[in-house]
């Protein structure tokens, strides 16, 4: 569920950089709000939108494994989330390329300049399109089906409702839906921290077996072994 809606986070983010970029993005249900305070920013001011994200979105639209994303690819996954996106939205995700990298995906939101978009507010319609403040468990489960996950029973259903309602108030909540982001955020940087915390230990183990090499070849072979005192010389026959 977390990745899913990572994913439609990264999508909306995607979208929102085929609009004019000096209009500011406002919502177009009534009592819909941003909240822009909530919303991380990046370098330029825009829209903070993370490697790890990138990767995740990356890897979820690029079907086949190859390293690339085609316009199949993104109709049929972007498909799921945007039934009614326009074919010039999506030629100019694709930049009007064939195929896409990662570092094409990179350099289309990295350092992007969106303002005034809340792009977790916006991912959040797609689970709920009648605007009821909550996540339809229907485009839920009818969600996870047409991702290829297979029949979504009333038990698996109720699962991903459970991992997504922070709350516990058996809904989710567009506050749920930030802080289940959220929540996936740190567990991916204590992650990172930790993979980290490992690399600098074996480099630091790794100098030390490197300093006991040395300290040990500088002694030649290695320490020399004792040797047996000599014995007395016979005197001489006169």
């Amino acid at each position: 569920a977390s990745r899913s809606a990572r994913v439609s986070t990264v999508g909306s983010m995607a979208l929102s950089s085929t609009k004019d970029k000096k209009r500011p993005l406002q919502s177009h249900r009534k009592g819909d709000k941003y909240d822009l305070s909530s919303v991380p920013k990046n370098e330029k001011g825009g829209v903070l939108v993370t490697d790890d994200e990138l990767a995740a979105a990356f890897e979820f639209f690029d079907m086949d494994g190859s390293g690339k994303i085609t316009m199949t690819n993104l109709r049929k996954r972007l498909g799921v989330f945007y039934k009614n996106m326009p074919a010039k939205d999506y030629r100019f995700l694709m930049n009007n390329k064939p195929e896409l990298t990662l570092q094409d995906l990179r350099e289309l939101l990295l350092d992007n300049e969106v303002t005034n978009f809340d792009p977790v507010a916006e991912a959040f319609k797609v689970y709920d399109p009648e605007g009821t403040g909550f996540v339809d468990h229907k485009v839920l489960r009818d969600m996870f089906q047409n991702l290829g996950f297979g029949e979504v029973t009333d038990e698996d259903l109720q699962i991903l409702v459970e991992t997504g309602d922070v709350d516990q108030d058996g809904k989710i909540s567009l506050s749920d839906f930030r802080n289940m982001l959220d929540f996936n955020r740190a567990q991916v940087a204590a992650q990172e921290a930790a993979d980290l915390e490992r690399e600098q230990q074996e480099a630091e183990r790794e100098a030390l077996r490197e300093a006991q090499k040395a300290q040990a070849g500088e002694g030649g072979e290695g320490p020399a072994e004792p040797t047996e005192p000599a014995e007395p010389a016979e005197p001489a026959e006169e």
